[in-house]
């Protein structure tokens, strides 16, 4: 009978060790990782991790973020592969730079999907578990471009500045196409109020980095002390906004609301809202499906949008007049990059085949640029009457 019994003891202990170890055994949540070329004092990097760590929550996931990882050596590639290795099935980096070392990494670990943001490299790569996404936001920065026009006809009507001959300014990082396309599509925003738009001219500051806040402040500052009397940035820090709100200069920001910081300058700001894409592709990934090579989110999908409009900055009327515009860019019947509205050298292009990344190498048919249709990352890198790049 003891035999009996300490059998059966036996035989419950290594029934409830064998239930410790199918608990322990249970399968992991499922990991999504981050790659950022800075942290959270960059607005850039910022509106990326707030966007994914949203989509993570609301999917159950786990986010696992790098942050300061360089996007001109192999710490992108080696943090890619540290994230496959703790387990993340699928893996994003927010930087163009990082495209090159993130497709190398997606080469040697083709069980996880990686996806490069902004970069441009997916659809020549093909390489199935590759990526890149981008955002319409050449829209979003037009849009901005009209708020920052309706303030100048403010200023004008009110005898702040003189309507003959107006001049803005831009802060921007890099000569890349992102960034000329951006600056572009901003400074046409703002001409198409002017009943005579040749009366705008812009002067545009590069700082040579996405993040140096001095070097950001003191562009701004050149810029207003050579006569821009309303500024906007493509550039990562609050030097600009900052410099406006100290001198005085109606400011549009980028990536998120600057009110809090410059509340007698700031007047809107828009944004690629990166959550839509995170969830989207997490949750393909979850499915055990693939999704976009080459992604491109618009309004329709909730990733172009514009952050808060300063009432007590903007004129009056901008709130309407946004939507009206904003409408005839959802209907087709409003191209930002429409060619009638801009020349080079004092010529109407009707033909624009530098750019070789897509098959006919073409990208104005139809009276305009095709920004975005061929490719998600922007190719727009034409530098228009009226813009002087300092």
């Amino acid at each position: 009978m003891k035999k009996i019994i300490a059998m059966l003891l036996t035989l419950v202990m290594v029934a409830a060790f064998a239930s410790v170890g199918v608990t322990a055994s249970a399968e992991e949540p499922f990991k999504a990782g981050l790659i950022c070329l800075h942290d959270e004092n960059s607005g850039y990097d910022a509106n990326f991790i707030n966007g994914f760590t949203a989509a993570c929550e609301a999917l159950g996931v786990e986010a696992v973020i790098k942050k300061n990882i360089d996007d001109t050596n192999t710490e992108g590639y080696d943090a890619a592969l540290e994230l496959a290795d703790e387990g993340c099935k699928v893996v994003f980096s927010d930087s163009y730079g990082h495209g090159s070392y993130l497709l190398q990494a997606a080469m040697e670990a083709p069980e996880v999907q990686f996806t490069s943001c902004t970069a441009d490299n997916a659809q020549s790569a093909g390489v199935e578990n590759f990526h890149n996404a981008f955002a319409t936001i050449f829209e979003g920065r037009y849009l901005a471009g009209v708020a920052a026009g309706m303030k100048l006809q403010d200023m004008i009507a009110k005898g702040e500045i003189s309507g003959d001959a107006v001049k803005v300014g831009y802060v921007a990082a890099l000569p890349y196409a992102e960034v000329i396309s951006g600056y572009t599509s901003w400074f046409l925003g703002v001409r198409s109020v002017f009943e005579n738009p040749e009366t705008v001219t812009m002067d545009v500051v590069y700082t040579g980095k996405w993040l140096d806040e001095t070097l950001e402040k003191e562009a701004a500052e050149s810029l207003i002390a050579g006569g821009c009397v309303l500024l906007s940035q493509h550039a990562d820090s609050m030097g600009a906004p900052n410099a406006c709100e100290a001198a005085g200069v109606p400011d549009v920001a980028y990536n998120g609301s600057t009110m809090e910081a410059c509340p007698h300058t700031y007047i809107t700001s828009s944004r690629i809202d990166w959550e839509p894409y995170f969830t989207y592709a997490i949750q393909a990934v979850m499915n055990g499906e693939n999704y976009d090579v080459d992604h491109v989110g618009n309004t329709a999908f909730g990733s172009v949008k514009l952050t808060e409009l300063n009432k007590d900055v903007a004129a009056p009327g901008t709130a309407e007049k946004l939507e009206e515009v904003a409408a005839a860019l959802a209907d087709g019947s409003l191209h930002v990059f429409d060619t009638s509205k801009w020349t080079v050298n004092g010529e109407t292009l009707t033909s624009y085949d530098k750019v070789a990344f897509f098959e006919g190498n073409e990208c104005i048919w139809d009276g305009y640029f095709h920004e975005s249709e061929l490719r998600s990352a922007p190719c727009f890198d034409i530098i228009i009457d009226g813009i002087t790049v300092k």
